[in-house]
């Protein structure tokens, strides 16, 4: 089976879930159960803009992105799915989904993948 990957996007600096999310991870619970998934990968990203510059922003950032990834294994936890098959990682602003110049808001890097594998 080749891996699925669902998107999950946060409004600046939350790691809350908007309705919208909710029904994402809704879809990837119930895929995860209805395929023979093994393990689920939850990633958690942000933007590269910062409440707070340097370094200290960017452990701000790596705090969030895993923070957000938290959020949503907790969600497909209540959706029905194991948590020990969920891994989760924070990657902060690494590995953007749009590149773009230092300290901007992008919504699209403020994101967690869920990757079924």
């Amino acid at each position: 089976m080749e891996n699925r990957t669902y998107l999950v996007f946060f409004d600046w600096d939350k790691s809350t879930l908007t309705d919208r999310a909710r029904a994402i991870v809704a879809v990837a619970a119930q895929a995860s159960t209805n395929t023979q998934t093994t393990r689920i990968e939850v990633n958690g990203y942000t933007d590269n803009s910062a409440s707070h510059p340097g370094p200290q922003g960017e452990h701000y950032n790596q705090e969030l992105s895993l923070r957000r990834a938290q959020t949503i294994k907790a969600e497909l936890v209540r959706d029905g799915v194991p948590g020990p098959a969920i891994d989760i990682h924070g990657f902060g602003d690494a590995n953007p989904l749009v590149p773009t110049g230092p300290n901007t808001r992008e919504a699209q890097n403020r994101r967690v993948e869920i990757i079924l594998h």
